[in-house]
């Protein structure tokens, strides 16, 4: 006889979330942003354009995009907690791989690795808080953005490492940072890989089930829109921080800002992500942001730029939580990977595009100001994008995966 449906049962949920959080505080926080912090030693010491210097957020973006088209695959063949696990595996190797030459054809395949790794973590990670999170429906969006508060851990203390071995050993000195970053990464993935991720066979099948673009076309056109803005900003933040007159104290204070205001997500977001209503929770929370990266504008006065990356980061990676809230109420639990790589598709186009454009923009124009005006104008657009998607019809079904077929 067939077992009754109900939730699958974790004995520790939100421990096991925060476990998962780690896959994209390796390949996000530590693997993507923390770049922009060794960026101006590196455009410094190698001779980069500005142009040169975005294409290697561009490449990671690459990565991140083939990742994202090859999620539901490899998902499928090798499983979510394989996925995971192996991804954030592959962006610790990328970061070993940054320090060991300083060759542009070299650190691009590492960039281009750390993109498809933390894809793969991502979004397999992604599905599975998702369904843990669907066996607490009462706390299911907090636990939720436990998972995307992650990448503030990695800004943090990526943030508290990389400006003050850089102040202390001089200038030319970021491949010793990027050996800082590979040491913490490896300390810090050893309890993803000890952790019983498995999260039954219901959800290992789920990469199988169909999505349809054009239901979420406008939705999906904010996220890109969302993915080229914010990358521009923490990109090049940092050398706008420092081209102001800001030490290794300022540019840490203003990275930690941004990880220690992520912490916040969960308690700051969790009425907004429960909003069944569209893409209302997007808009929201993706408009905050918006005005976080425009405050830079007004001047680089320490009042001005800590605000900046407080607003800033207090919304970041909420937007990316709505964005799974959303497939989870819009979608069945069968198509929540398919769902959220879809999502991730569109906002790595965003986010391949936005720090080569942006830093093509510095050198033609040679002010990071406008550059960063543009950065903001694209995240007001993706707000108002996604204001204007519908709550989806959907048909009925269970809300939650199977315990046994």
């Amino acid at each position: 006889m067939k077992a009754p449906d109900r939730p699958l049962l974790y004995a520790h949920p939100a421990w096991l979330i925060l476990i998962m959080s780690l896959a994209p505080t390796v390949g996000l926080g530590i693997g993507r942003f923390a770049y922009a912090l060794v960026l101006p030693d590196m455009r410094d010491s190698l001779g980069w354009s500005y142009s040169a210097a975005g294409f290697m957020n561009t490449i990671n973006a690459i990565g991140y995009l083939a990742g994202a088209l090859l999620a539901s695959r490899m998902i499928r063949h090798f499983g979510l907690a394989a996925s995971v696990r192996w991804g954030t595996l592959a962006c610790v190797l990328s970061l070993a791989l940054c320090a060991v030459s300083g060759n542009f054809v070299v650190l691009s395949f590492a960039r281009l690795l750390a993109g498809l790794g933390a894809a793969a973590g991502f979004v397999g990670g992604a599905a599975l808080a998702a369904t843990i999170a669907q066996s607490q429906p009462l706390r299911a969006n907090f636990l939720l953005s436990l998972f995307y508060a992650g990448p503030g851990v990695g800004i943090l203390l990526s943030g508290l490492v990389a400006p003050f071995v850089l102040q202390g050993v001089g200038p030319g000195s970021w491949w010793i940072v990027w050996w800082a970053m590979t040491l913490l990464s490896g300390v810090m993935i050893v309890p993803l890989l000890l952790a019983p991720l498995g999260a039954g066979a219901a959800t290992e099948r789920a990469a199988s089930a169909g999505f349809s673009v054009r239901p979420v076309l406008i939705y999906l056109i904010g996220y890109f829109l969302f993915g080229a803005g914010y990358i521009a900003y923490m990109t090049f933040m940092i050398a706008y921080v420092r081209d102001g007159g800001g030490g290794a104290a300022a540019q840490s204070a203003f990275w930690g800002l941004i990880g220690v205001s992520a912490f916040a997500t969960p308690w700051v977001w969790r009425r907004v992500l429960a909003l069944d209503r569209g893409g209302l929770s997007t808009t929201i929370i993706l408009g905050v942001n918006a005005l976080g990266a425009v405050l830079p504008i007004f001047g680089h006065s320490p009042i001005l730029l800590a605000a900046s990356a407080l607003v800033f980061g207090v919304a970041v990676f909420a937007v990316v939580g709505s964005t799974t809230a959303f497939v989870r109420f819009n979608y069945p639990p069968s198509a929540w990977p398919t769902g959220i790589a879809a999502m991730t598709i569109a906002f790595g186009v965003g986010q391949t595009l936005g720090p080569i454009v942006v830093g093509a923009i510095t050198d033609a124009v040679g002010s990071l100001s406008f550059a960063l005006n543009v950065s903001a104008a694209m995240l007001a657009a993706g707000a108002i994008a996604a204001a204007f998607q519908k709550k989806l019809e959907r048909a009925p079904g269970p809300l939650v995966p199977r315990a046994s077929e």
